[in-house]
């Protein structure tokens, strides 16, 4: 099974049909296919079980994932998004739910809290983490992706509107005093920037939700 990039919008697998040429994409993400491939819905918690599903119920944070197998080639996309690819070697990625493009099939998944984050964007109060050996796609809707490194001598702050996701020994935070807000205009509702600190990466995008 491989993994490529046709356009920075769309992602493309090639699926051999062995026993783990297998992954789980946004349900409704499939613009094209060639070859003996079969969808269904991945389950209970998009895949990730009876433990992650009844988080995600209890706290908002949906994830609806088919699972896609067999031999031939899949397209998928989301709204002209751009396509960021990962390889997790062990690590937890931490995004929405709505950022999740594919995965592979032997990632798990599973619901975080994470404190104040989304209280002025709509997000809900928790995020979606991703854990394992594997590769698996985010989509920005906002322009494309932007990597920025965190290292203990680095700390960096960014935007919750323009937040995608997070890899890494990462701790994150909350900076609630804050003025960029009034300087734009968004003063209304509580203003607040997401803190990173430790050793990983955040990824970001150039336009605001």
């Amino acid at each position: 099974m491989t993994w490529r990039l046709e356009t920075p919008r769309v992602l493309v697998v090639d699926l051999d049909g062995s026993k783990g040429s297998a992954v789980r994409a946004q349900t409704g993400s499939m613009v094209a296919y060639e070859g003996d491939v079969q969808f269904k819905n991945a389950g209970t918690g998009g895949g990730g079980g009876l433990r992650a599903a009844l988080k995600q119920r209890v706290t908002g944070e949906s994830l609806s994932l088919m699972e896609i197998t067999g031999r031939g080639t899949v397209h998928l996309a989301v709204d002209a998004g751009y396509v960021l690819l990962l390889d997790l070697a062990g690590d937890t990625l931490r995004a929405e739910s709505e950022s999740l493009l594919c995965l592979d099939a032997g990632l798990r998944n599973d619901v975080a809290f994470t404190g104040l984050q989304g209280a002025s964007s709509g997000q809900g109060l928790f995020t979606t983490t991703v854990t394992g050996h594997g590769q698996i796609a985010l989509i920005s809707l906002g322009g494309p992706p932007i990597a920025l490194s965190v290292t203990p001598q680095t700390p960096l702050v960014v935007d919750p509107d323009a937040y995608i996701g997070a890899v890494g020994q990462l701790n994150q935070s909350f900076v609630t005093d804050v003025s960029w807000r009034n300087l734009i205009g968004e003063s209304s509702g509580e203003a607040f920037s997401l803190r990173f600190e430790g050793h990983g990466t955040v990824y970001i995008q150039p336009e605001e939700r």
